[in-house]
């Protein structure tokens, strides 16, 4: 059975639009060296919904982890890396030079899914968040609001596939001019149990304590869906007639 004939009765799901300058979605960061996904994680919107709400770092996180997730990728963007000093706060020493990684450009949508009553507490609160939201670490705030619309009734699968491309506008003009009617975006949604095609990532949040952070493996189905494109065709030039031998007139 696919997801989206799942027994959705009563559900809600949420769409979020997750855009900036930067933004950085780790899953497995070691030492010095932070990385970051393609695709918003898991545990990161967790993070920024969870702040939302005015959560503590220590806060049960059962409820908001059991969501249904999913992301779309409208604009991918591209890896930056930088490298970073600091020194401990208490200390004063020197801290190793630290490699980070970023998505520069990139725009997605992403979708969480349960009861209404907790969707339509998340909604409220990303229109009014008692923490501001950042996409991933605190230095990348987004550029635009986070809210993209009221909650919707059915599967975020039906949710991903009917909010508009989302893509800066030089970006769809870009893509769109190369491509037809629709365009395809890829996705990435919480699979389900038994889906022999998904894949796993380690973004499932248990516990964003400072003291003892804890991930769990989230299954994790890569697919597409198909949206409008409101630039269809590439422009064409065409160049005007010219005789370059006109001037030279009869012999």
């Amino acid at each position: 059975m696919s997801a989206s004939a799942r027994n959705t009765a009563g559900s809600l799901t949420l769409p979020l639009l997750l855009a900036g300058p930067l933004q950085a979605w780790g899953s497995s960061s070691r030492f010095a060296r932070r990385g970051t996904e393609n695709a918003p994680t898991k545990s990161g919107v967790v993070g920024l919904l969870a702040g939302a709400l005015g959560r503590d770092r220590t806060a049960d996180l059962t409820d908001l982890a059991s969501l249904r997730f999913g992301v779309r990728v409208d604009q991918p963007g591209t890896r930056v890396r930088d490298y970073q000093t600091a020194h401990h706060l208490v200390t004063g020493v020197s801290m190793p030079v630290s490699e980070r990684f970023y998505l520069s450009d990139a725009v997605f949508v992403a979708a969480v899914e349960g009861g209404p009553e907790l969707i339509t507490a998340l909604h409220e609160a990303v229109r009014a968040p008692v923490y501001l939201p950042y996409l991933g670490r605190r230095s990348c705030p987004p550029s635009r609001p986070v809210e993209l619309g009221e909650p919707v009734s059915g599967p975020l699968e039906d949710a991903l596939r009917d909010q508009p491309w989302q893509a800066a506008a030089w970006y769809r003009k870009r893509r769109g001019w190369r491509a037809g009617a629709d365009i395809e975006l890829s996705t990435f949604v919480d699979a389900v149990p038994g889906d022999g095609a998904a894949d796993s990532l380690r973004d499932l949040p248990l516990s964003f304590d400072p003291r003892h952070r804890r991930y769990g493996l989230r299954a994790v189905r890569t697919d597409a869906v198909t949206v409008s494109n409101p630039n269809p065709g590439r422009r064409v030039q065409v160049a005007p007639a010219h005789d370059p031998l006109s001037a030279l007139g009869d012999p």
